[in-house]
């Protein structure tokens, strides 16, 4: 049995006790203010039976019919304890209004026994509200708070009831009457706040500041460039949200994932009782540079792009890429691949903008192979060291390995480069041992070399 379950036990004693106590001082002494107070705590005692079966359904998970979950059983619960609230109310009055006016004289006694109830139930209302409360807000239960807000405004127009005894001890007939009248004023009151607040709740009113924490949050985010959208709505005691944010549409998917998740992870850690559905919007930012606008369009064409070059030419821009497609490819096909892409960049950058694209195989995903003999793998490491040698700033020649392929040899080396060289000049000196290494010798399909910087 959960926390709530226990609480709403424990109020369904208390107000069965509650109503027995009052509606037999009530009847014993014809008080008007002690049987509205006995019909009160009848209305709670029903409230808290219908909150007790209203939790246990509230706590089930979700399912095909209810996929949000069981939580609003409590706000329908909580809805029709509001107008037993106002039932009470109309009655209480209608009689009050009665004695006052001398249509009805009925005879009332304080006794003492009258005064310990009442003061009795003022002490078990105060304890019951207050861990109802405590409870309420920790599992965000409509039911329970309202429970607590019946047991609240019980101790009020009890302490009420209790003036009224004090009148009529005191030979102040009508002193009965409007204690009575006092009572349906708190029973009015607890009704239209936990009217209000229930019928929020199944209108899916935002709790307030929600919305607002919850962009705070988002904007904080690195990579979120704009809060589109926040919903959020109380179902029981999960907070459903839908959160739409702008992302840089040049962010690979896996990027804009992350972002997602991190982000996700930031509001459950604010707010632990949101479930988070996170959208993401491509945003163009003002900062885009055109080598960045030409990957993310081949990027979501599902194209690999790659020594993209960008040139202003007499005020005018021209692009230039190599395009990898499947090396089977007919040629008829590779070019439609290309022109559509072509196509697509003008339509982003301007028709008179000039676009040319070298289609050239996409590399094989596994390429079969194995190491050269080591007398292979000597001769080409002693030859990248001799080319080394001719090379200022290009020192160590290392870790060289040669695999020989079905299309020819791949050779892979690192060297030791002067580390305050920029990438550009570090990649010409690489570059200038590998296509002499190609020169020498014309088996080598391919060369990787990797500068790393010198000791």
């Amino acid at each position: 049995m959960n926390d709530k379950e226990k609480v709403a036990l424990g109020s369904i004693a208390a107000s069965a006790a509650l109503t027995a106590a009052k509606a037999a001082i009530g009847l014993l002494t014809g008080s008007l203010a002690i049987l509205s107070e006995a019909g009160h705590s009848l209305l709670d005692l029903s409230a808290t039976v219908l909150t007790y079966f209203a939790v246990r359904i509230s706590g089930k998970p979700a399912d095909a019919e209810h996929q949000y979950g069981h939580g609003k059983v409590e706000s329908v619960t909580a809805l029709g304890e509001t107008a037993l609230l106002f039932l009470l109310t109309a009655v209480v009055i209608w009689e009050a209004l009665q004695r006052l006016t001398g249509a009805q004289r009925h005879p009332v006694e304080a006794t003492i026994p009258a005064f310990a109830v009442i003061a009795g139930s003022i002490v078990i209302d105060f304890f019951r509200a207050r861990v109802l409360r405590r409870v309420a807000q920790q599992t965000s239960s409509e039911a329970l708070h309202a429970d607590a807000l019946h047991f609240s405004s019980d101790m009020w127009s009890s302490v009420a009831v209790l003036v009224g005894l004090g009148g009529i001890a005191l030979g102040y007939a009508w002193a009965d009457a409007a204690a009575a009248l006092v009572v349906a004023v708190f029973i009015c009151i607890a009704g239209w706040r936990l009217g209000r607040r229930t019928i929020e709740t199944l209108t899916d009113a935002a709790p307030q500041g929600a919305s607002e924490h919850i962009a705070a949050i988002a904007r904080r985010m690195p990579g979120v460039v704009g809060v589109e959208r926040v919903r959020a709505r109380p179902v029981g005691a999960v907070l459903f949200v839908d959160l739409g944010v702008g992302v840089s549409r040049t962010l690979p998917l896996d990027r804009v994932s992350a972002i997602k998740d991190r982000l996700g992870r930031a509001i459950r850690a604010e707010m632990p009782q949101a479930e988070v559905t996170i959208t993401t919007e491509p945003r163009a930012l003002d900062n885009e540079t055109v080598r960045e606008r030409v990957m993310m369009i081949a990027r979501n064409r599902g194209l690999a792009v790659h020594h993209v070059a960008v040139q202003a030419i007499a005020g005018r821009l021209s692009v230039s890429m190599d395009l990898e497609v499947e090396g089977t490819m007919p040629l008829n096909s590779a070019h439609d691949v290309a022109s559509r892409l072509e196509e697509a960049l003008r339509d982003e950058l301007g028709p008179q903008v000039e676009v040319e694209t070298h289609i050239e195989p996409l590399p094989a995903d596994v390429t079969a192979g194995r190491d050269a003999a080591a007398a292979r793998a000597a001769e080409v490491s002693e030859a990248l060291t001799a080319l080394a040698k001719d090379i200022a700033g290009l020192t160590e020649i290392h870790d060289v390995r040669v695999r020989e392929t079905a299309g020819g040899e791949i050779v892979n080396f690192h060297c030791r480069v002067e580390p305050t060289l920029s990438v550009r000049a570090v990649h010409d000196l690489v570059d200038s041992v590998e296509h002499g290494l190609r020169r020498r010798f014309p088996t080598i399909q391919r060369v990787i070399g990797h500068a790393e910087p010198s000791r």
